[in-house]
């Protein structure tokens, strides 16, 4: 039985999409943010730093997107290359390419001020969201290979990262000019307008209030 401390529309969501989609018994309990329960005791035990995603396993607490989604696709088969399997080291590469270099450039653009101050706030945001369309570039041009733990014929742990990540970059009412759209990936495109009409997507999408198309056109909240 796994819990899954949760905030919507979070890192925590990329999991749960894999969770449910996995069909793993587990339990989702929402995080009360504004009631410093990032700061408690209790969730300090289990990320040390307070940040989003933590999930509760047999083998104890995990924090860290890339880590829990790896721990679990090793644990439940089907969702990325075993160990033994030889597309293993091809979809390991493009893993910790997608935690490492995108996802975290993906919170310099979100976040420039912390990067190098307010001053400089404008410089590392342009910058930024200049890596991420060569990041998605790079992306694009493996997804159009199709290989099988990247294909819109089967969901996987990375497509469900994938597209958690171009959701929060995509257009919203106010700032449609200067976000960074699935359609300009048309390879990526296809793959997450296969995984957002999946039960699994559905479901999260309905819990999270995320609209249905949650990758392709996002619904945000207050929008």
């Amino acid at each position: 039985m796994y819990v899954l401390h949760v905030s919507p529309d979070s890192a925590s969501t990329i999991v749960r999409l894999l969770l449910t989609e996995i069909g793993a018994p587990h339990e989702c309990r929402l995080i009360d943010r504004e009631g410093g329960a990032l700061d408690s005791l209790a969730y300090r035990a289990m990320h040390p730093m307070g940040l989003i995603p933590a999930l509760e396993t047999p083998d104890g607490p995990m924090f860290e997107t890339a880590a829990i989604l790896l721990y679990l696709v090793d644990r439940h088969p089907g969702f990325g290359p075993q160990a033994t399997d030889p597309a293993r080291a091809d979809w390991l590469s493009w893993f910790v390419f997608v935690n490492n270099s995108v996802h975290s450039t993906l919170m310099q653009y979100f976040y420039p001020d912390r990067v190098a101050g307010p001053n400089c706030a404008n410089a590392v945001e342009l910058a930024a969201k200049n890596r991420l369309l060569a990041h998605f570039g790079y992306l694009e041009a493996k997804a159009a290979t199709n290989p099988d733990w990247l294909s819109p014929a089967a969901p996987s742990a990375l497509g469900y990262y994938i597209g958690m990540l171009l959701r929060w970059l995509a257009p919203s009412p106010n700032d449609a000019a200067e976000a960074i759209s699935t359609r300009a990936f048309p390879a990526l495109h296809a793959l997450l307008s296969a995984l957002e009409t999946r039960p699994a997507a559905l479901s999260v999408a309905k819990a999270e209030d995320l609209g249905q198309t949650i990758f392709t056109n996002p619904a945000f909240s207050g929008a």
